[in-house]
């Protein structure tokens, strides 16, 4: 048996012991080496699409095209489900690259979905990726469309009547809903979202400037229990996470004391068969694995 497929099957038993599937990709960015487990299959990405959102914000910016304390206010009508500026009872007045923190600390969907309209929308995102070789991605709408897609397939009104509603679907009945299929949402694959990162890291996807927001942004999410779960302390983990129901997912680097630098793209799946957390640690813990296969090999 190759260590490579060797290396494979390690990863897929971490994901079947913690009963969930797994798709996963990871490399050292400065090398090249990688490995990975259903790597080039296509996955949903949820909030991930964020990361091309603040990079092209970021581009804009460098380019002098925005101007980062511009500001806009956000109103009941731009509010919709998440966390942020989402919560906030009252009109608020804040500045893009405020929006932008917000959209990658704590995924707020409507300081993203305000942004990417400020920006020019999402086909914008789309070009983007086709820009930096990403071929196999899509954008299909920013997370306003992406949620009401949700609604419209489940005839949901509302989120509270989602949520009361989709706990009661059959299997067949959830894969048919759009967020969920490749095809017909925003997508794309481990091995091109690593490539992205690596992009990013290396000042390639865009103005050093540029890169460097982006990884700043990154650095600062608040989420802790999907790729930081795995690392020690002194492991540097700047990531970005998505959620659907029965999947977490979640791309980032992780930089050593020793200058290493490792992207990573994981996506599981529980059928929400699992609790939310048991996924989010196996996801931690596959991620962990991955690296540590790659530094053996150095």
């Amino acid at each position: 048996m190759s260590d490579h497929i060797a290396d494979q099957m390690s990863i897929r038993e971490t994901f079947t012991a913690a009963g969930v599937r797994g798709r996963l990709h990871a490399c050292d960015i400065d090398s090249g080496r990688a490995v990975g487990v259903g790597a080039d299959e296509p996955v949903v990405l949820s909030s991930i699409v964020k990361v091309l959102l603040v990079l092209e914000f970021a581009r804009q910016v460098a380019a002098g095209a925005l101007d980062p304390a511009e500001r806009v206010v956000i109103g009941a009508a731009d509010r919709f489900g998440g966390w942020g500026t989402a919560g906030c009872a009252d009109d608020i007045e804040v500045s893009l690259r405020d929006l932008a923190y917000f959209a990658m600390s704590v995924s707020d969907n409507t300081a993203a979905d305000v942004l990417l309209h400020r920006l020019g929308g999402p086909d914008l995102l789309g070009l983007l990726a086709a820009e930096l070789g990403l071929h196999r991605t899509r954008v299909a709408g920013g997370p306003r469309q992406l949620l009401e897609s949700m609604f419209a397939d489940l005839g949901a009104r509302d989120d509270a009547e989602f949520a009361r509603l989709f706990p009661t679907l059959e299997p067949q009945r959830v894969a048919a809903l759009r967020v969920f299929d490749p095809e017909r949402t925003t997508s794309s694959t481990p091995e091109e979202l690593t490539r992205l990162l690596g992009l990013i890291w290396r000042d390639e996807a865009g103005p050093p400037a540029a890169c460097a927001a982006v990884r700043d942004l990154m650095a600062r999410q608040l989420f802790w229990t999907r790729l930081r779960s795995g690392f020690p302390a002194e492991v540097r983990v700047a990531g970005k996470t998505g959620t659907l129901p029965g999947l977490a997912m979640e791309i980032g680097v992780a930089q050593f004391p020793d200058g290493g630098r490792y992207a990573i793209a994981v996506f599981v799946s529980g059928g929400g068969r699992v609790p939310r957390i048991e996924a989010d640690l196996a996801l931690g813990r596959a991620a962990a694995q991955a690296v540590g296969l790659l530094r053996d090999q150095r």
